[in-house]
């Protein structure tokens, strides 16, 4: 160990979920003792971060290794930052050592009793109280000890002159100097202090303070003056002639950084002062003069070495590669993805820095005291970007600033994120019917742009059924994605047929994508025509003609069948051999006619082969041998071949159309005369409406007046003959003024229509019910039966005189009689009645 304070060496354990980013900073310490054997366990970090509430993660490994001021030790799985620092505990060891095995030092028999000389000190590599807490001198009453504290924590020991000293008493003096550490037990060292007494001067040096305190800037150059340093000696000649030197004790860094002029006493800087380093010196520097017995003189200079912003920031990527990083393509917001610590070895603003990184990328810095984590703060796609180039700047806060950066990459590995996708959804082939099994009949093509078993991919083909049989029984697909027929295919079967291929990555779990691959299996004139019509047997047909048929007679009609399509089975027929001049056939249709009439000596019977070939690449054909009898019993009348279904079909449609027209015309002339007899009753009402509104009119201004409508008037219908006569029946509402009406025979006017007799009776429903004498009756010449009555409750009718109107009564219709309605319009004519 040094001498200095116990080392603390801290070691940043960082434990980050997978999943999160940074939320809070814990802290642990431990201490440990030195010496320890390698392996020794120092704590159960797991443990006692779960206890100070440390979220770890659900699943192993709960914890990783990220790299700090130790590569070695430092780690990181969780969410959270942990902060752990290990105090190394000093173990007291080493027992104080001087560097001499005696110390030398010459007194001048005139010291005065106060007078003190350091001593050289020891040594001890152990630190804190295990290092020299004090110094003790053989027991003696001459001399004595004085115990100081420097400015770095270490003890001197400081020989005091107690009584005075007389030469010629006793000129040497031997003691035991021990230094003593504060281990427990205590550990010591000694040395051999010899003291000799010399004769002296009179006068000694003084320095005018006893401590000095300066200041230098760090990098000074050498030569740069520190101090100028002044002791006096009033003697004369080597007597008081000053000579100045640095203490033995003064240690070697600083004899190193620093040098003094014997006789001028001036300090300069000797070398690279580093205020990182040492920023304190503490120069011990004696003045003694050239006499005899002299007595020196001390003083000690305190160098604080001023701090210049002369280191730029340094950065560390603390991570388990320094030049690259690595982060799942699937990293959420906030995943910490490595540490970072910037450190910059000058003090004060000088220290204090401020890091950042560079570019518009999806990661940013989050800064903590003592270091920063870089954080995932944008959706990564390793397909578009699998590589990202950082650069983090750092910048102090010095006057001029300085600057340093750190560029590192940054991998995004893969994950299955991506499913394979057809180059396009649909495929579709032809093949010819008939095909070999096992020949090849298209490739499909997916790809993955996740890498290695995740953009792995392999097809297979999805069941389903094909004419009820399994898709698999009719092609199969490779690991390349090329389909192979398992089967010939018939067009004539199955013309088309679709199933599904689905393409499998290889990741965990995979993913899958579909494409639909249409097969279409193309016709191949792979069918020979059969002959249908007439039957044959054995190939043969008999078929009997008239013997005195003529030209152009229907024989027969030869009919065939092709399985095939298009060209392979469209057919056309002919006659290869047999009695051609006799007969035809038509190409199309197959019917065989006569061309010529036969005679008296024509044979009884002709033969002929007949021919249908399709038209197929290579052309394939049936034949028949018709043999034809000559009846003399058979009608000569000409046949007119097979009844055409087209034409009786066409006939019918026109039939049913004209029918159809026929109905419509006649619905439409009903409807045209009902609606007629509609309008006129409507006009009927409107008249007798107006009428009773009017009479409303005439009543006395108090009446209340009320609005006439269809349920106020109502037809009672008798079964009796119209006359020319009616009775007006008087109300109990029309005692003020009588009123009857009239018919006059006159001319109906155009447009009124003959109907059944129609009659007025006004009157009120309670008067039906009254006496006779209550109300005035007057009865027409011809007069029947009770007509039918038009009631209008308890309406009185005007007193005017009206215009014959058609539209406003419905006419009688005209009957025999004396009193019956010949035609032409009626008029109705208010008469004063006298009421008795």
């Amino acid at each position: 160990m040094h001498s200095k304070d116990m080392d603390i060496v801290q070691m940043f354990l960082c434990f980050l979920l997978c999943w999160a980013g940074v939320n809070a900073v814990f802290n642990l310490k431990y201490t440990v003792e030195e010496e320890l054997r390698p392996g020794t366990k120092i704590a159960n970090v797991t443990a006692d971060a779960k206890v100070a509430g440390f979220a770890l993660g659900n699943r192993q490994p709960y914890l990783r290794v990220i790299s700090n001021s130790e590569p070695r030790w430092v780690m990181s799985n969780s969410m959270e930052i942990c902060v752990i620092k290990i105090e190394i505990i000093d173990v007291n060891d080493n027992a104080p050592r001087f560097p001499t095995i005696h110390i030398d030092i010459e007194i001048s028999e005139n010291a005065a009793p106060g007078t003190r000389f350091p001593l050289e000190g020891a040594s001890d590599p152990d630190s804190g109280s295990n290092g020299i807490q004090t110094y003790t001198i053989t027991p003696n009453d001459i001399f004595g000890l004085e115990i100081k504290t420097r400015g770095d924590g270490s003890k001197i020991a400081e020989l005091v002159v107690e009584k005075t000293l007389d030469r010629e008493t006793q000129s040497r003096y031997t003691f035991e100097l021990t230094a003593e550490d504060g281990g427990d037990p205590p550990k010591s060292g000694t040395v051999q202090l010899n003291i000799k007494v010399i004769d002296s001067n009179d006068n000694n040096p003084v320095f005018d303070e006893p401590v000095y305190t300066v200041n230098v800037l760090e990098n000074s150059p050498i030569s740069t003056l520190v101090i100028d340093l002044n002791a006096t000696d009033p003697d004369e000649g080597t007597n008081g002639e000053v000579v100045y030197s640095f203490i033995n004790f003064v240690s070697n860094l600083t004899k190193q950084m620093f040098k003094i002029d014997p006789k001028t006493g001036v300090i300069t800087v000797n070398g690279v002062l580093d205020h990182e380093e040492l920023h304190v010196h503490e120069i011990d520097v004696q003045a003694k003069d050239l006499g005899p017995n002299s007595i020196p003189a001390h003083c000690k200079v305190i160098v604080n070495v001023i701090d210049i912003n002369d280191n730029a920031p340094e950065i560390k990527l603390l991570s388990e590669n320094s030049e690259i990083v690595e982060v799942s393509e699937n990293a959420p917001l906030g995943y910490v993805i490595a540490l970072v610590r910037v450190s910059d070895n000058d003090s004060g603003p000088n220290g204090k820095v401020q890091c950042r990184l560079q570019g518009n990328v999806p990661f940013r810095l989050n800064e903590f005291e003592s270091f920063s984590t870089l954080l995932v703060d944008g959706r990564l796609d390793r397909e578009q970007r699998d590589m990202y180039n950082l650069t983090i700047l750092a910048e102090d806060s010095g006057y001029p600033p300085l600057r340093s950066s750190k560029s590192f990459a940054v991998k995004v590995t893969d994950e299955n994120d991506n499913p394979p996708y057809f180059t396009k959804p649909h495929y579709q082939a032809m093949v010819l019917e008939n095909n070999v099994p096992g020949a090849f009949l298209l490739a499909v093509s997916a790809r993955d742009p996740d890498l290695g078993m995740n953009g792995t991919v392999s097809y297979e083909i999805i069941k389903s059924e094909v004419r009820g049989m399994s898709v698999e029984s009719y092609v199969t697909v490779n690991s390349n994605g090329e389909i192979y027929g398992v089967r010939a295919f018939n067009h004539e079967d199955t013309r088309t047929f679709e199933f599904k291929v689905s393409a499998k990555d290889g990741g965990d779990p995979p993913l899958t994508s579909n494409a639909t691959v249409r097969i279409v299996v193309l016709d191949v004139n792979d069918n020979t025509p059969v002959m249908t019509t007439p039957p044959l047997v054995n190939g043969t047909a008999e078929v009997s003609i008239p013997k005195n048929a003529g030209v152009g007679y229907l024989v027969t009609q030869i009919k065939a069948d092709d399985y095939d399509e298009g060209e392979n089975g469209r057919l056309t027929y002919s006659i290869s051999e047999g009695d051609m001049a006799y007969f035809e056939i038509d190409q199309i249709n197959g019917e065989v006619r006569t061309t010529k009439t036969f005679g008296e000596n024509a044979k009884p019977s002709y033969q002929i082969t007949v021919v249908a070939h399709d038209h197929g690449q290579t052309s394939l054909s049936a034949s028949a041998y018709i043999v034809i009898y000559l009846s003399p019993d058979l009608n000569a009348q000409e046949q007119i071949g097979p009844v055409n279904l087209s034409l009786i079909f066409i006939i019918a449609l026109g039939s049913i159309a004209v029918i159809l027209f026929v109905t419509m015309i006649f619905v439409a002339v009903k409807c045209k005369r009902d609606n007629k007899e509609i309008r006129t009753y409507n006009c009927s009402f409107l008249y007798l409406r107006r009428v009773a509104e009017y009479s409303y009119g005439n009543q006395k201004k108090t009446s209340k007046k009320k609005k006439l409508s269809k349920n106020d008037i109502r037809l009672v219908p008798r079964d009796v003959e119209e006359t020319d006569k009616m009775n007006v029946v008087s109300c109990s509402s029309l005692t003020s003024s009588l009123n009857y009406f009239d018919y006059h025979q006159q001319t109906l006017p155009l447009g009124c229509r003959r109907s059944e007799s129609t009659f007025l009776n006004v009157e009120n429903q309670n008067s039906r019910n009254a006496a006779p004498n209550h109300g005035f009756h007057h009865t027409f010449t011809g007069q029947g039966p009770q007509q039918p009555d038009l009631i209008i409750n308890g309406m009185p009718l005007p007193e005017v005189r009206f215009a014959p109107v058609c539209s406003i009564l419905q006419p009688a219709t005209a009957t025999s009689g004396k009193g019956g309605v010949k035609g032409g319009s009626r008029e109705i004519r208010r008469r004063a009645a006298n009421p008795t």
